[in-house]
């Protein structure tokens, strides 16, 4: 007889620029149990390389906070193909069903994620109203902000509990968007891949479940993936900002391959020995180009949540990296020089059950694996 019953297992996939990763957990005796996790390497084009992040010293001259309209075109939503009848659609179903069929997974079931370089993620600072007029104003504010129109964009939105609220002086809602296209080209990859998709979320909502949990302090999470890094800065167990450079893994790669004259999986290695290095008597100039933007980034995301309404005596406490090149010692080491807050690589296997033998195994894939654990506890925890 089984000891887990059919319906508490749940599959998490989290669907990246380079690849799929999907786990599987078991809700067992109330907690999350690692059932089975799969990972397919391969060039996926989700993300959108016409996107052009905006440096910080652009988002200060713009003013580009809380409570300040943003200037037409700003938002990182624009034109794409997606949809259902999208050609990848089947090239990525086929992919997807590959990693289920080599990891056997046991449901059909599925939370995934949405790329971040597709949704509009604000904070909109409103007088107070009624509860039925929110949905309204917040319509009206983004007809003025996003490149689409409203009608084709999906808008989910929740009020932030806070002091300005408690005070009865204005309410902040975190509203986020995302292409109806996107979700419709996403909806038709699970379909054709024989899985029911529940639902779709936002990568961050994904890393604030499996690194942050109950932590209702303010931090920022670092995510260093192949392509790009994304800061989240989550604040009361909300991620409340989100910025992105077009810097990643691949860079540092790049670096690596210029200087040592190899590629594809021994400059992959390299990096990992990295670890084992003396940072202090190495010269990490080389390197600048990566951590130099990396740490201006957390600087200025960090400043501009701080200047807005309502943060101005929030203290950040702390740090967390992941991604799969959140490893890389130098990053870490560079971020702990230039900010007085404890910096550490989450471990998103934390919530999780696991035979103990697989740790030292888990412990090496955590930080590429964050999101897809983050869905699957979605409905568990």
């Amino acid at each position: 007889m089984s000891l887990f019953h059919k319906n508490d297992s749940y599959l998490g996939i989290d669907i990246g620029a380079h690849g799929i990763k999907v786990v599987e957990l078991r809700k067992f005796k109330g907690r999350p149990q690692l059932w089975t996790y799969g990972i397919a390497d391969h060039e996926i084009d989700i993300h959108m390389s016409e996107m052009k992040d905006k440096t910080p010293e652009e988002l200060v001259e713009e003013e580009k906070i809380v409570g300040k309209k943003v200037k037409k075109g700003d938002s990182s939503i624009s034109g794409g193909t997606f949809g259902a009848d999208d050609p990848r659609v089947d090239k990525y179903a086929e992919l997807l069903k590959n990693v289920l069929e080599k990891a056997k997974t046991t449901t059909r079931r599925v939370t995934a994620s949405l790329p971040v370089s597709h949704i509009f993620h604000a904070i909109v600072t409103l007088p107070l109203v009624n509860e039925n007029e929110v949905d309204t104003i917040i319509q009206a504010e983004l007809k003025k902000v996003l490149n689409r129109p409203v009608e084709e964009m999906q808008i989910v939105h929740q009020q932030i509990p806070d002091e300005l609220a408690k005070q009865k002086k204005y309410m902040r809602v975190l509203v986020t968007a995302a292409p109806k296209v996107l979700v419709e080209f996403y909806s038709a990859i699970f379909a054709r891949a024989g899985l029911e998709l529940r639902e779709l979320e936002t990568e961050a909502l994904a890393i604030e479940r499996s690194l942050v949990g109950r932590d209702t302090s303010t931090m920022m999470v670092v995510d260093v993936g192949a392509e790009r890094t994304n800061f989240f800065i989550i604040d009361q167990g909300l991620p409340m900002t989100h910025r992105s450079v077009q810097i990643g893994g691949d860079t540092i790669n790049n670096i690596l391959s210029g200087r040592l004259g190899v590629g594809g999986d021994i400059v992959e290695q390299v990096k990992t020995d990295t670890s084992r290095l003396d940072w202090t008597k190495i010269n990490t100039s080389l390197f600048d180009s990566v951590t130099g933007p990396v740490v201006k980034e957390i600087e200025y995301s960090f400043d501009l949540f701080l200047s807005q309404l309502g943060n101005q005596n929030k203290r950040p406490e702390k740090i967390v990296l992941t991604g799969g090149s959140s490893f890389f010692p130098l990053l870490k080491q560079q971020i702990e020089k230039h900010f007085e807050m404890k910096v550490f690589v989450g471990d998103p296997w934390a919530r999780v059950v696991y035979q103990q033998d697989l740790k030292v195994l888990l412990d090496s894939i955590g930080p590429r694996m964050a999101v897809s654990i983050g869905l699957a506890l979605r409905n568990i925890i």
